[in-house]
């Protein structure tokens, strides 16, 4: 086990959950990726809500309510299609994303998401997003290859109650 996983995993038994898994995470992306910008979402394929957990920058992208989920390209390819979404200049993000100006002002001119599939929905996505250019194919395949990390950290804001999905009903006896 590498040392990645080993950090990872210390953090998944910390206190205070989500929290630590989600630096972790954040960590694990920035170091193996790239990210000036990291997100990680939620969504309710139920209610069709979606609701960022986690934020690089709190001030600019708070995690807060839930919001509904796109429609569109996005969404067909990351929700739909179950793949990972790529722009990487600042006007294929503008094409998709209405907040492409902020985005721009953070040093952001490409993105990535990695939709996070797990008992055959997908639950969520992690959002890394760096100067224009930055997501090759090589960089995007390894944060591929990160998706076991990011289906733990959206699992533990599940059962942290952290990730805007109703609480289940206890029917034990």
């Amino acid at each position: 086990m590498n040392e990645r996983w080993r950090t990872f995993l210390a953090a998944l038994a910390a206190p205070g959950q989500p929290a630590p898994v989600f630096l972790a995470l954040e960590t694990v992306i920035r170091e193996e990726v790239g990210a000036k910008l990291f997100t990680l979402m939620t969504f309710d394929a139920r209610t069709g809500l979606s609701r960022r957990v986690h934020s690089s920058h709190p001030r600019e992208y708070p995690v807060s309510g839930s919001k509904p989920l796109p429609t569109g390209v996005w969404s067909r390819t990351v929700i739909d299609e179950r793949r990972t979404f790529v722009a990487n200049t600042i006007e294929a993000i503008a094409e998709v994303f209405p907040d492409h100006e902020l985005i721009g002002s953070l040093g952001c001119g490409s993105v990535v998401n990695l939709p996070v599939v797990f008992s055959g929905e997908v639950i969520g996505a992690a959002n890394a997003l760096d100067a224009a250019g930055h997501y090759t194919p090589e960089r995007v395949a390894r944060l591929e290859r990160l998706s076991p990390f990011v289906t733990l950290a959206l699992l533990a804001a599940r059962l942290a109650g952290q990730a805007g999905e109703p609480a289940k009903e206890d029917r034990r006896s």
